[in-house]
């Protein structure tokens, strides 16, 4: 236990967070690029144009049937093949990328198609534009119903990100792994690697909780059990 806290920590602690920092990078460029393209996908299978439904179809079956890590590997090691070399770190966040987005549109599909229909033939009425009634009407009210599940997806995009580490990124799994290689003290580092992954997460469910609450109308919060046990009660007639 004395080693613990006053060798291993202060001595490959600050190597572990390191590798922390590249998960997060590659978790937030990998959930911004996967919400662009997921909600392109969305919009794209809504759109009633047959041409565009099947791809987009197609794409989305392929990329959630096929387990992340074999999508990383033909990624890294196969498109080298045909003249597209990527960088590890960039090649992660490909991957990371098209696999959250085949997940995120179909989070954006249903969103979408749960909106009520008379909204947007009410928006044709007073003389919106398609493109209009989807950006003033539909889509506010989408992204405040998604939210919740997207943020599950991102705090599950950073757990899975460690996949990365299979092509040589050297992000917080795979570091902890060469301090193991040097230390051969696997338990203790593999419990300093899951506290890190417990407070990114842990961070990362409030800051989600904060945008939904942003998110949502003032009048459609619900009251926490504090405010309602602060609250004046009704008197009681004897």
């Amino acid at each position: 236990m004395y080693d613990f806290f006053f060798v291993l920590i202060p001595r490959y602690f600050p190597f572990l967070l390191q590798g922390a920092l590249v998960t997060v990078e590659l978790s937030v460029l990998s959930m911004a690029f996967g919400l662009v393209l997921g909600l392109a996908v969305a919009l794209g299978r809504l759109s009633g144009r047959r041409w565009l439904e099947w791809p987009l179809a197609a794409y989305v079956e392929i990329w959630r049937d096929v387990p992340l890590i074999v999508q990383l590997l033909v990624i890294y090691f196969t498109l080298p093949s045909i003249g597209i070399l990527l960088p590890a770190f960039w090649a992660g966040v490909l991957g990371l990328s098209l696999n959250l987005a085949a997940y995120l549109s179909e989070v954006f599909r249903a969103a979408i198609l749960s909106i009520d229909s008379g909204q947007r033939a009410a928006g044709l009425s007073i003389g919106m534009s398609r493109p209009m009634i989807y950006g003033r009407i539909v889509l506010p009210q989408a992204l405040r119903i998604a939210v919740p599940t997207i943020g599950g997806y991102f705090i599950a995009l950073l757990k899975d990100s460690s996949l990365v580490s299979f092509i040589s990124v050297n992000e917080l799994l795979r570091n902890g792994t060469i301090v193991i290689s040097n230390t051969f003290r696997s338990m203790e580092v593999y419990m300093m690697v899951a506290i890190i992954y417990f407070a990114m997460s842990f961070v990362a469910s409030l800051l989600v909780h904060r945008i939904e609450q942003w998110l949502t109308p003032r009048y459609l919060r619900k009251k926490r059990p504090s405010d309602r046990a602060l609250a004046p009660q009704p008197a009681v007639m004897p």
